[in-house]
């Protein structure tokens, strides 16, 4: 079977609708789908171009158009090429209008205002990549979420998740036989996580990585039995600290390894707001 291809076609950064694609992509893991963006199309002469290969590869678009003369020159021309388009934001825009009794802006969104939101979110990327690997210990304290784990447990990618969504995330690399620093204690407990992962899959991901590198894969960082000891070690760390979640991501995409780690922090915080209201 042929490799299909899925036109993304935005008016603004595209990114929402690129996510959320890749998203339902995940259902299909074995498509070899490629995703193309096209960002900033605000214009028929810029969305004809578009469609017209889109026709001649018989590739899917999707789009996302605030502007009502666009959106039915994307259907109209869609039709006439006989190409396969979903609009993702239309129909939802028109539902959202009939049930606000409101009429839509129709101005794309990165032509908006920037939110408090944005730049919140801006200053939680920036705290957290200054924040990454153990980089700036200070930081376990202003911290949302403090990640800890022996290397290669998903820390990094899962802070930047985490980060996207306007939280400010530090990490720390356990490391065998070094202590962790003072700063951690100090900190806040209940924003502290654990990160775990099962022993073959941790040795056969840092072999991955000891490949990519070019170096031999029975360093001591890929041996099973260095492996074991460093799990070993951060469980006696946890078992240590009781307050914190243990988080075993063996298996599981990072996104929704982020999502259980929010939901282990809520459970938490709603446990803690109980006890306090019976005392």
């Amino acid at each position: 079977m042929e490799p299909r291809s899925i036109d993304v076609l935005s008016d603004s950064t595209g990114e929402t609708a690129e996510k959320v694609v890749r998203a339902a992509l995940l259902q299909f893991p074995d498509s070899g789908a490629q995703v193309r963006l096209h960002t900033r199309v605000r214009t028929k002469e810029a969305a004809r171009p578009v469609l017209e290969r889109a026709a001649q590869e018989r590739s899917l678009v999707v789009f996302t158009v605030v502007s009502p003369e666009l959106r039915e020159y994307l259907h109209a021309t869609s039709h006439e090429l006989h190409v396969e388009a979903l609009d993702l934001i239309g129909s939802l825009i028109g539902k959202l209008g009939t049930y606000l009794e409101r009429q839509p802006i129709n101005t794309p969104s990165s032509m908006l205002p920037l939110s408090d939101e944005y730049f919140r979110r801006i200053e939680a990327v920036e705290f957290t990549v200054k924040s990454d690997d153990g980089k700036e210990p200070r930081n376990f304290k202003k911290a949302d979420i403090v990640l800890v784990g022996v290397s290669r447990t998903s820390k990094t990618p899962l802070s930047t998740i985490l980060a996207q969504r306007g939280l400010k995330i530090a990490n720390l690399p356990l490391v065998l036989g070094v202590e962790t620093p003072p700063e951690l204690e100090e900190a806040n407990q209940d924003r502290i996580v654990g990160l775990t992962i099962e022993l073959d899959t941790l040795v056969e991901i840092r072999k991955a990585r000891l490949r990519q590198l070019g170096m031999p894969v029975d360093a001591s960082y890929g041996l099973r039995d260095q492996v074991r000891e460093e799990l070993d070690y951060a469980q006696r760390i946890y078992r240590a600290h009781p307050s914190w979640p243990v988080i075993d991501v063996t298996g599981r995409a990072i996104e929704e390894t982020a999502v259980i780690i929010l939901d282990a922090l809520r459970e938490r915080s709603s446990r803690i707001a109980d006890v306090a209201g019976r005392s």
